[in-house]
């Protein structure tokens, strides 16, 4: 499997590095319009393998997308970064026509890829990639869900004073401050409901504390995070490359389903071989049913911005 990333910055590097190391690619090729910068730091990344003991093949490139022809998955990351008090729904300008351009690009030489769209304002830039690359639908997928649902099992962890990895939690929705749905009805802790173990106050604490997860880190480190989104594109590329049929929370292309329809929103897919495969029903009750559908009306506001650019 060969896959590209477009974006050497912190994210689009933090990506590489967990492929690689996780040996989840046979190739990778790191492309960036910054003169040097994919090629350093491809450079650096496999100068680890003997360390590592990782046998992918990592190399960068300027801006030559040649390089990238015959790729399986392409991650596209590029865009600029949430700066402290930005929005996401700030960044749609600027991003929307990197994010279309590399597309296009891409696709020149890599026509059957699988998508993943990193870029914010994330929902926005999946619904413009699917509408501008003809794809079939399955094969473009936004990241944020999985990011945002191993937010939520931290500040579960850190309530509950437990190891994340005992507990399962989805959240679903837009990958914003205002529009993501922490299901706290839903989380369990080794099958044991999170309501039977927290308050009602302690829940919505939480729940509350993960939707602005991302802004937190923003204030703190004068940009956008690194760490956990690499981690969440390298989980995601493994189900593919793997074929692994994992179910976790992405930005997909909804008819129908959970009542909205022409809009690319998170919710619980399985992710295998060809993309994302078959979209599982939580069921919702009434009052995540509402909550949805507000999420659905703030990212339709979002994409109907690209219609002026």
């Amino acid at each position: 499997m060969k896959v590209t990333i477009v974006g050497a910055g912190a994210v689009g590097a933090t990506c590489a590095d967990n492929i690689t190391r996780r040996g989840i690619a046979h190739e990778l090729v790191l492309l960036d319009i910054k003169e040097g910068l994919a090629e350093g730091k491809a450079l650096d990344i496999f100068q680890t393998a003997s360390l590592c003991g990782f046998d992918t093949r990592i190399s960068g490139s300027t801006n030559d997308y040649s390089k990238t022809a015959g790729s399986d998955i392409v991650v596209i990351t590029s865009g600029i970064p949430r700066k402290p008090g930005m929005t996401r729904e700030e960044l749609i300008g600027t991003n929307a026509n990197i994010v279309k351009g590399v597309t296009e690009n891409i696709l020149k030489f890599s026509p059957d890829a699988i998508i993943i769209i990193v870029s914010n304002p994330m929902d926005t830039m999946t619904y413009l990639s699917l509408k501008s690359s003809g794809l079939a639908k399955n094969k473009i997928i936004g990241m944020g869900g999985i990011l945002d649902s191993a937010r939520f099992k931290t500040y579960l962890s850190f309530a509950l004073n437990c190891s994340p990895s005992d507990l399962h939690g989805t959240v679903i929705g837009g990958h914003g401050d205002t529009t993501m749905i922490p299901l706290t009805r839903l989380a369990t802790l080794n099958s044991n409901p999170i309501s039977n173990l927290l308050s009602e106050e302690e829940l919505k604490k939480v729940a509350a504390d993960t939707m602005v997860g991302g802004a937190t880190l923003t204030k703190l480190l004068g940009t956008s995070a690194w760490y956990a989104p690499g981690a969440a594109v390298a989980a995601l590329v493994e189900s593919i490359v793997k074929d692994q049929k994992k179910v976790f929370p992405c930005c997909v292309s909804l008819n129908g389903e959970y009542g909205q329809n022409d809009i690319c929103l998170g919710v619980p897919v399985v992710i295998g071989k060809n993309g994302w495969e078959k979209i599982i029903d939580y069921k919702l009750n009434a009052e995540e049913q509402a909550e949805f559908n507000k999420s659905a009306d703030a990212v339709r506001s979002m994409n109907a911005v690209l219609a002026t650019l």
